[in-house]
């Protein structure tokens, strides 16, 4: 029998999803599992982008444009400009999804045996992402104990090598929800300047910032306009994950080039996908102050919840809507398929991701599992009460 490609036994299950088949089989048993495990809110996607669909009356669904419909690139590049982010639509990209947009960078900015640096833990598709693009991950471990700061400068630039090509951050991050200052932003620029690096940037969260803190892009640095790449989605901003349409953002006119002739070879993005996303730009803002609001509570009742259960250590996190929490167990993985194949509550249960795929250097994450805080307080209420009984049972609890 003919053998599996290199690439299809490189690339890893993901620790978001490997665990569904356990989901599913608690769910057969009657079981309610409350899903923490992946990036789905709750949130009502806007009515402007579903009646846009919904209202759709062309006779033919067309390939559009490899670029994207260019009255969604023009609309979408003033929406940019007018967050400070001064560009013209023919400096962007549509794609399907925020992931195609990091691929298309990958294969337009990195040979295969380049090295791209990713402060850990982070988005663990990055992984399937560089293994197809033969780009090689080098971690630089930030840590729970200052929340997942950005590591000390000198430490990320002895990561350096002749091979690397570019750095990666996501901000605000996934899977931590840390959000990187603008000065930590500044010590990225020199380094990308000193080394004549790549800077990609995944800042599909940035409406998701909280505490007075603001967003600062890396399209706003100055003297590297040539090397930021942006990656952008509208499903989390639009709570519209399975419309999947991205965009890839850049000023660099020899990435846009390449990466089109990428786009051209999948012909086109979603046509449906592109009509909702061009209408979520109409989006009223009562409708992000009600989002605003809502994540703010939720993450305070569950980075609370957690902190008081005994050997639980949870980060106040900074943006996005996710969380790293350290956990008394041995080991994060067997816990987390526990919780769905051996425990129940009340006949509930949850479902979270463990953070060990989250890392790439080996033996990281092991008591660390990633939660995302995109149920209902009455949900999530229910949710941690689970969890507060499961590590009470659970055989192989460390404290």
């Amino acid at each position: 029998m003919p053998s599996i490609s290199d690439r299809g036994n490189l690339i890893p299950a993901s620790p978001i999803r490997k665990l569904v088949p356990f989901a599913e089989e608690a769910k057969r048993k009657g079981r309610k599992v409350y899903h923490l495990n992946i990036g789905q809110p709750d949130i009502p996607t806007p009515e402007v982008a579903l009646n846009a669909v919904k209202n759709f009356d062309q006779k033919v669904v067309e390939y559009s444009h490899s670029a994207g419909n260019e009255s969604y690139r023009r609309k979408l590049a003033d929406f940019y400009t007018n967050i400070g982010i001064n560009i013209n639509y023919d400096q962007l990209l549509i794609t399907t999804g925020g992931s195609e947009a990091i691929l298309f960078g990958l294969l337009s900015c990195f040979n295969p045996g380049d090295e791209i640096i990713i402060p850990e833990p982070f988005y663990t598709n990055y992984n399937g992402f560089a293994i197809a693009a033969g780009v090689t991950i080098v971690p630089v471990t930030s840590s729970i104990n200052d929340g997942f700061a950005l590591p000390p400068i000198v430490t990320l630039e002895k990561k350096v090598t002749p091979a690397t090509r570019g750095i990666l951050i996501c901000n605000p991050n996934n899977p931590t929800g840390y959000l990187y200052s603008k000065t930590e932003l500044e010590k990225l620029r020199d380094i990308v300047k000193k080394h004549d690096l790549y800077l990609f940037a995944d800042e599909v969260y940035r409406e998701f910032c909280y505490d007075g803190q603001k967003h600062y892009s890396t399209m706003m640095l100055e003297g590297i306009e040539q090397h930021v790449v942006m990656m952008d989605s509208v499903s989390k901003r639009y709570s519209s994950c399975g419309t999947r349409i991205g965009a890839l953002v850049t000023r660099n006119r020899n990435i846009i080039e390449t990466a089109l002739k990428f786009a051209q070879a999948r012909l086109s993005p979603p046509s449906f996908g592109q009509v909702a996303g061009e209408a979520s730009l109409d989006t009223p803002p009562e409708y992000f102050k009600e989002v605003y609001k809502e994540y703010i509570n939720r993450r305070n009742y569950m980075v609370e919840a957690l902190n008081q259960m005994p050997g639980v250590i949870c980060p106040k996190p900074g943006g996005a809507f996710y969380t790293i929490t350290h956990l008394p167990v041995d080991d994060a993985d067997k816990f987390c398929q526990w919780l769905l194949s051996d425990f129940e509550y009340e006949n509930d249960t949850v479902m979270m991701a463990p953070a060990s795929g989250f890392y790439a250097t080996p033996g990281l994450g092991k008591q660390e599992v990633r939660i995302a805080y995109v149920l209902k307080i009455d949900d999530l209420r229910e949710a941690m009460k689970c969890l507060e009984e499961a590590l009470k049972t659970y055989p192989g609890r460390t404290l």
